[in-house]
């Protein structure tokens, strides 16, 4: 903002662009757990399950990536040469925890395996990541929501 300016700050991220990818991100946590049965054994011998999964928090995690990076530059700040990097950096700035940007860092690994399928999927670890992990992307979303109505 220009000096001098009576204009209110600029908001970090268009509200229009949060909400649409809070959504993308709250829709594919719910699809994983609707879907996520009882068990692990369960989940390693549904194929159609495992997919329907890995698909869906690959579209959460991306959604939060691209909230970070959306925020990231906006504000102005530095853009990592990572994606696990951006949870960090947001941390760095005080926006999110640092705890959860380690979570977060290591959901952004497995995002990669999905994508650039680097090798064989342990499904076991897919389970315990749908199963456990999904309140991370939970939380990034609602301090991201919370940060921002706070610029309101």
């Amino acid at each position: 903002m220009p000096q001098g300016s009576c204009a209110p700050p600029r908001p970090v991220v268009d509200n229009t662009l949060l909400a649409a990818k809070i959504a993308v991100a709250r829709d594919a946590t719910a699809r994983v757990r609707a879907v996520l049965p009882a068990s692990a054994d369960a989940f390693i011998v549904d194929r159609t399950t495992r997919e329907v999964v890995t698909l869906n928090l690959f579209v959460a995690i991306q959604a939060c990536l691209d909230l970070a990076a959306h925020w990231l530059a906006d504000a102005g700040w530095d853009m990592p040469g990572t994606y696990a990097d951006v949870f960090a950096a947001l941390a760095q700035h005080a926006v999110i925890p640092r705890e959860l940007a380690t979570r977060l860092a290591a959901a952004a690994a497995f995002r990669n395996l999905v994508a650039h399928q680097y090798g064989a999927l342990n499904w076991r670890r897919v389970y315990a990541l749908a199963a456990s992990d999904l309140g991370d992307v939970d939380a990034f979303c609602a301090t991201l929501a919370e940060r921002a109505r706070g610029q309101a």
